[in-house]
This record gives structure tokens, C-alpha cells and sequence, in this order.
């Protein structure tokens, strides 16, 4: 008897491992963080084992997003993230326009071909302040991978495809679930779960005061 519910344990892991290949959320270390999860958020950027963890709920089309990527994190980038005291995780709020959710979906196929925050950084670079404007496009998308070394044909398979459909909602609706209504937000959370919200592209200064009492 024990080994037969032994046999229907292993089948119902490899059940939702097929439902969750299926869907374009595969299976990843759970990432939990207070209420918060981002197992299907981006690779975490700097330590894994760092004390305080930033989590970003962004939209690539998002103006105040782009102006946090060029002015504050940076900041953060140099002070926290590269000397261990922090890390980051972004994850989709794709809320903006049909080009948001292409975009996450394009990450996330670089990610694929490890070069996921390359891939985020080319985005931004290459933000023009219009939602749906055509900067976005998938054509325009598939040309950013190219010029990062990404390889092209498997980047435009997998955004074609929409592999990363899911991925994006999950990762869309887990924002809407933890109260951001509107991008950027963040939340800074500690070692023991505890929490900060800021909204907004607020700047360093106010990061600052959060990183360091988390610290």
C-alpha cells in the first residue's frame, strides 16, 4: 500500500511538471517572500542570500518605470545590489497595452537563452514614451534580440508561440493580488518576511532610507 501511494505522488508531480511545461510556467524554486511570490519572475539579480530583497512590479511601456531603470537603480545597482546587501527581482505587471504583454513575453524567451536582465536593459534603452506606439512591436522586439547576441530564430519561435502567456498573467495578476494598481511599484522585504510598499519612481533617497533599515 505505501509503495502504491508512493506511485501516485511521483505521477502527480510529473503531472503538474507537464501541465506547468504546457502552460510556459515551468517548474522553479519556490520564491517566496512575506505574502509575496515570484517564482515566475525573473532571475534574481546579485546574491541569492542576501539580506533584503527589492521586488519590482513593472510594465516595459510604463514611462515612470523607464525613468527608474535610467535614474534610480543605478544608484541601488552600485550601493546594494553589487556589494550583497540587496537583490532584485523583477516581475510583469503588464498593464499598459497589448505591446506590455508582448514585451514580458519577450523576457521571458530570453531567459531562455540565459540573458534574461540583457534582454530587460535592451527594452528599457530602447523605451520611447508611447503606449502601443510601435516601439514594442514584436518585429522591433525580435531586432533588440539580435543586437544583444541572442540567437533570433529560437527568440522569435519562442515569442511566436506565446510560450510565456501564462507566465506573464500569473505574474500580472500575483501584482494585482498584493495591491499594485499602477507601475512601478516595489516592495522591500527583509530576511523575516517583513515588508515595505513604495510606489512610484521615487528616488534614491527614498530607497535608501527603506534598504537601510531593512539591512
Amino acid at each position: 500500500m505505501k509503495a502504491a501511494w508512493i506511485g501516485v505522488g511521483v505521477a502527480a508531480v510529473i503531472g503538474i511538471a507537464a501541465v506547468a511545461a504546457l502552460s510556459g510556467i515551468e517548474p522553479q524554486e519556490a520564491r517566496v517572500y512575506g505574502e509575496i511570490s515570484t517564482e515566475n519572475g525573473s532571475p534574481i539579480l546579485g546574491d541569492p542570500e542576501a539580506p533584503v530583497t527589492i521586488i519590482e512590479f513593472g510594465d516595459y511601456q510604463c514611462h515612470g518605470c523607464h525613468n527608474w531603470f535610467l535614474n534610480t537603480k543605478p544608484l541601488i545597482t552600485r550601493d546594494y545590489i553589487e556589494t550583497g546587501k540587496a537583490n532584485l527581482i523583477f516581475v510583469d505587471l503588464a498593464i499598459l497595452g497589448q505591446d506590455s504583454w508582448t514585451a514580458a513575453q519577450a523576457s521571458h524567451c530570453a531567459g531562455d537563452q540565459d540573458m534574461f536582465w540583457e534582454y530587460h536593459d535592451a527594452v528599457y534603452n530602447n523605451h520611447e514614451d508611447t503606449i502601443d506606439g510601435g516601439w514594442a512591436s514584436k518585429e522591433n522586439l525580435v531586432r533588440f534580440a539580435g543586437e544583444i547576441g541572442l540567437d533570433a530564430d529560437e527568440f522569435k519561435w519562442c515569442l511566436d508561440s506565446n510560450k510565456y502567456a501564462d507566465r506573464v498573467r500569473s505574474n500580472t495578476n500575483e501584482g494585482k493580488s498584493n495591491g499594485i494598481s499602477a507601475t512601478p511599484g516595489f516592495f522591500i522585504v527583509g530576511k523575516d518576511g517583513q515588508s515595505d510598499l513604495i510606489t512610484g519612481a521615487q528616488p534614491y533617497i527614498t530607497f535608501k532610507h527603506f534598504l537601510d533599515e531593512m539591512s
